[in-house]
């Protein structure tokens, strides 16, 4: 006869676990020798294994007792249930994991693949982690606005990153960022921006167009918002490009000539 001890040690479980099976009436429990202990037989030996054994395999302890006392058509059924069971856990938790590893990856978490290597070259480009993260959280607005649309203006970020003069525009609205609104240098900025607009004819060719259309105004004025918050000379920059014949940011647009001109009347 075993005392609890060494039933628990015979079934590879702990004293608490084999309490545990009593509370829950999976295991019987013994009187009390005249000694005051309970004392276990080969028979309770065997159960208690049992008992582990489906606790081990994910049977819920609510259905141990079932098994235990089933036929063997009945436990293959029981079996084939909770293996089907199991099977969906498994599953959902593997989507936990995707989440998981999407939240580990950072910008892949609210981004099409096309943005993240946008960003990823960004970054390649040597490109200020101010500026990336930037871009970042406004094409996040955009994917969940436009996801159908982002192929289009990835494309069209990519030709703008194989463009020396673009590239050196982007350093430079960095290092612009936090100068004061007065600042000489902002005008020359402006002068800069223009003809980059004029070169590319922005705002007149098919692929600007096809960005016109698609972008709603709410998200532009949106996003429009961010910069001119973000960004000190913002304000004074889009006025100086106002100036020049070109309104908006986001959305870039030539201001028709007699209306530019009656402005300036």
């Amino acid at each position: 006869m075993l005392t609890i001890s060494q039933l628990a040690s015979y079934a590879g479980v702990t004293v608490r676990a084999v309490r545990h099976y009593h509370a829950r009436g999976l295991l019987p429990e013994p009187e009390r020798d005249h000694s005051g202990y309970r004392r276990y037989d080969a028979h309770a030996v065997v159960e208690l294994v049992r008992i582990r054994t489906l606790a081990e395999a994910g049977v819920p302890l609510a259905r141990v007792r079932e098994l235990l006392a089933a036929g063997e058509q009945e436990f293959g059924a029981a079996v084939t249930d909770i293996d089907r069971r199991l099977r969906a856990e498994i599953r959902q938790l593997q989507r936990h994991r995707e989440r998981i590893a999407r939240l580990a990856a950072g910008d892949s978490l609210a981004l099409p693949p096309e943005a993240v290597a946008y960003l990823d070259r960004m970054r390649a480009l040597g490109l200020p982690d101010r500026m990336v993260e930037g871009e970042r959280d406004a094409w996040i607005l955009i994917a969940a606005q436009l996801p159908e649309h982002m192929p289009f203006y990835m494309k069209a970020k990519q030709q703008q990153l194989d463009d020396p003069a673009t590239l050196q525009l982007y350093r430079d609205l960095v290092h612009a960022a936090d100068w004061e609104p007065d600042n000489p240098r902002v005008a020359a900025m402006s002068d800069q921006l223009v003809a980059l607009f004029e070169a590319d004819g922005e705002g007149e060719g098919a692929g600007a167009e096809g960005y016109q259309e698609a972008m709603p105004d709410e998200l532009a004025q949106l996003l429009d918002a961010v910069f001119l918050a973000s960004v000190r000379i913002a304000p004074r920059l889009l006025e100086l490009l106002e100036e020049r014949g070109w309104r908006g940011w986001t959305k870039l647009e030539r201001i028709p000539t007699p209306q530019r001109a009656a402005a300036f009347d």
